[in-house]
């Protein structure tokens, strides 16, 4: 054989490795039908034509108020000090207070023209991205079930979250990290914990993963340094082999399916996950633009940066909670609405600014769909004179990216703020909205459980189809 032959042939051989390898992620090859591996995150046509392809959910946990921030309202500084007469007034504290102006300035930005508070500087100046939707109204004004309602479109814990959803009817692009991902605020974690990313009834492969935002995103994610890898790899092989005979009188066990495919997943991450959040080979300025290395901004800029890492990687639903704990240390700003929204959104507006602007500036902006806001609103009333209690009634959420139009504006609260009176949208609609962006019909994504098909939206919910560009 000539040097030539030689290499030609070796070629052709990695090729067909190659081949090998892509046939048998896809169950293709000639093996007994049982055999075969049913990897259930397996990437999945969408439903309809969509941009996006993945989702980014910034989730401000506390409820953020949206009369300071989004949704400026000249007749609250106007009655300043006077009672509201919207009748009775549904608080969650009790003993509602009189109107209480903004001590936040609005003004105008972008084409567009949108106003938006002075807390957001940097944000504001990406409003012809946004979409701004000010007339969302949810069902409970208690924190724990109004999160489960925004994350599962159910108010009581064990139903799937909105990520489970999303890679139950799309799969995953990347078979070395999780599909759905988790990161919250290093305070803590919000009310009601595991359960806002749980799968519920659905198999375990869809529920949420926590990151940190370290170079060690999972706890003992690594093995201890004398741990040979290629003795690991064939344990592994053998643990796999052992599952998938102990499976094949059992066909169909989604539970089964989900433990295998966990651990083959498990040890690739070993590999993936460190390097997927490891931010050290980011441009300086790439890093300066999401605010790490500052003081107030690191923490959330380090998990922007990270979410933009993630969805390159073909990871397909992120959460991020800005957040944590309870009342000041979250945005439940009953003791100090100055103190508490100047310091969160100090926090969150440049990391989220930079998100957009990274997101953009690398053609990810238009596969990559992003929604920003909290479990309700505050009240335009006051609470013991210097904070706002809980709004279900009406507040502002905001999308941006794949499948959006931004530079609008969609409905709007009353005069005060109280309530959503001009289109108002449900969670469901939100979920269906969300949901239509990234090519799956609510209507149609369905999973059977307690004797009927189950949905997201439950019998609800209509996409906000202004709100995207199809």
């Amino acid at each position: 054989m000539t040097r030539r032959e030689l290499i030609f042939a070796a070629g052709a051989g990695f090729s067909g490795l190659a081949l090998t390898a892509l046939l048998d992620q896809d169950n293709l090859l000639a093996a007994e039908p049982q055999r075969r591996r049913a990897n259930p995150l397996a990437a999945k046509p969408s439903m309809f034509p969509a941009k996006a392809k993945s989702v980014i959910f910034l989730f401000m946990y506390g409820g953020v108020s949206h009369v300071d921030t989004f949704d400026p309202k000249p007749d609250l500084t106007r009655h300043h000090g006077k009672p509201m007469n919207k009748g009775k007034v549904d608080v969650f504290f009790g003993n509602p207070g009189n109107l209480m102006a903004s001590p936040y300035k609005f003004k105008k930005y972008g084409q567009c023209g949108t106003e938006v508070s002075e807390l957001y500087p940097h944000l504001a100046q990406r409003v012809d991205d946004l979409c701004l939707i000010r007339s969302v109204y949810t069902t409970s004004n208690n924190h724990s079930p109004a999160i489960f309602q925004m994350n599962s479109g159910n108010m009581r814990p064990g139903n799937p979250s909105l990520g489970s959803w999303v890679t139950y009817g799309l799969g995953s692009e990347n078979e070395n990290l999780p599909a759905y991902i988790v990161m919250y605020d290093w305070r803590g974690g919000p009310i009601g914990g595991a359960p806002n990313w749980s799968s519920g009834f659905m198999p375990a492969a869809f529920q949420g993963t926590p990151f940190r935002s370290g170079n060690v995103p999972i706890v003992d994610l690594n093995p201890p340094k004398w741990v040979d890898p290629h003795l690991q790899r064939a344990e592994v092989d053998l643990i796999q082999k052992m599952n998938q005979e102990h499976q094949e009188s059992r066909a169909g066990n989604s539970d089964l399916d989900a433990r295998i495919a966990a651990y083959e997943l498990a040890f690739q991450m070993q590999t993936n996950a460190p390097e997927a959040v490891d931010i050290s080979k980011e441009s300086e300025a790439t890093k300066k633009l999401y605010g790490v290395g500052e003081k107030t901004t690191d923490y959330f800029g380090r998990q922007c940066l990270i979410a933009r890492r993630l969805v390159e990687r073909g990871v397909r639903f992120i959460q991020l909670y800005s957040g944590g704990g309870h009342q000041q240390e979250s945005w439940d700003a009953h003791y100090g609405l100055h103190e508490n929204h100047s310091l969160h959104c100090a926090e969150t507006d440049k990391p989220m600014a930079g998100l957009i602007e990274d997101l953009k500036a690398r053609g990810l902006l238009d596969s990559t769909l992003v929604v920003w806001g909290g479990e309700f609103g505050r009240m335009p009333i006051s609470q013991s004179g210097i904070g706002r209690d809980h709004n279900p009634h009406g507040f502002t959420m905001w999308l941006t990216g794949g499948g959006v139009k931004g530079g609008q504006v969609i409905g709007a609260t009353d005069e005060y703020g109280y309530k959503a009176e001009v289109e108002p949208y449900s969670v469901h609609d939100i979920h269906a909205t969300i949901l239509r962006a990234i090519g799956l019909d609510h209507r149609k994504l369905t999973f059977y459980y307690g004797g009927r098909d189950q949905r997201l939206t439950n019998f609800g919910g209509d996409p906000i189809m202004k709100a995207l560009r199809l």
